[in-house]
């Protein structure tokens, strides 16, 4: 049987790993989830990360980062979903924390976080919520 939500699924990896205070995590791979993690690498969320090929389908390991042992991590809330999908304008996209934390959505230009679509001026489908 499938998995229903792979990003749900991700983003509980994550959280999960860094509440434990594990260095990191391995998920299975897909060209959005490698998204994902690129756009988490670049916004400072994370130390890096590594593709590891395998027969059927690879896996990302992602290395996490703490700060003094907390996580860098406060929080990461998945926002569209199979049920309920969530799509915003470009004047719509939200702020997260006022700045301090980043949302991360699919449009038309790729996987993008809410400072590049506004500079990008276009909208799409909200994904998740890390601050």
């Amino acid at each position: 049987m499938g998995m229903t939500d792979p990003i749900a699924d991700m983003l509980t990896r994550i959280r999960n790993a860094q509440m434990a205070g594990h260095s990191s995590v391995a998920i299975p791979r897909s060209n959005l989830k490698l998204g994902i993690v690129r756009l988490l690498k670049n916004e400072g969320f994370v130390e890096g990360f590594v593709e590891t090929p395998g027969r059927t389908s690879g896996k990302i390991k992602v290395f996490l980062k703490y700060d003094g042992g907390k996580g860098i991590i406060r929080g990461i809330h998945r926002v569209s979903r199979p049920g309920r999908r969530v799509y915003v304008g470009k004047d719509e996209i939200p702020r997260v924390r006022n700045g301090l934390g980043v949302a991360i959505l699919t449009t038309p230009r790729g996987i993008l976080t809410d400072h590049q679509a506004r500079q990008a001026g276009v909208g799409g489908e909200v994904l998740c919520k890390v601050w």
